[in-house]
């Protein structure tokens, strides 16, 4: 790649920000968490899905986490999710990321915790035994925007609170 092929300027893009979002629930499992902490931001590494409607993130933590502890004193949270792992030769121009910007809430148990809590099993069947124990806490994500990154520097939005 030449340097005169990375674009120097943001663009406004005109990517469908829902099946990109559709797209990287299906191939890509993780996602950093940003929190805030005491004023400071605090990422962690965490499995995800996403809810059909694409309006919910869904994960899981301990409750002795320091995550945790953010998210029950402030609730906004970003999620990024990149595709980083796939690029090519291209680099950066190939690669996206999705931050989703929006509430985190941790669900109580019952009707509603089973079914968030099965969308996200059958992603991730292997932290079945994880998600069940008392310790753990499942976490839900009321996305209110998603930005969308590709091509360096050309920016898609989709706000759910207008949609």
């Amino acid at each position: 790649m030449k340097k005169e092929d990375i674009p120097t300027k943001t663009k406004k893009g005109i990517v469908s920000v829902p099946e990109r979002l559709k797209a990287f629930d299906k191939g890509e499992r993780f996602a950093v968490l940003a929190t805030d902490d005491k004023g400071q931001p605090y990422t962690s590494l965490i499995s995800y899905a996403v809810t059909p409607d694409l309006s919910k993130v869904i994960f899981a933590t301990p409750r002795k986490t320091q995550k945790y502890r953010n998210i029950l004193k402030a609730k906004n949270v970003a999620l990024l999710i990149d595709n980083r792992k796939k690029t090519g030769k291209k680099g950066v121009m190939e690669a996206e990321a999705i931050t989703v910007v929006g509430i985190a809430r941790p669900m109580k148990r019952g009707k509603r915790w089973k079914e968030m809590a099965a969308i996200f099993l059958k992603k991730h069947p292997g932290l079945e035994e994880f998600i069940m124990a008392e310790t753990t806490a499942l976490i839900i994500v009321e996305a209110t925007r998603c930005i969308h990154v590709g091509q360096f520097q050309t920016v898609s939005v989709w706000d759910l609170m207008e949609a």
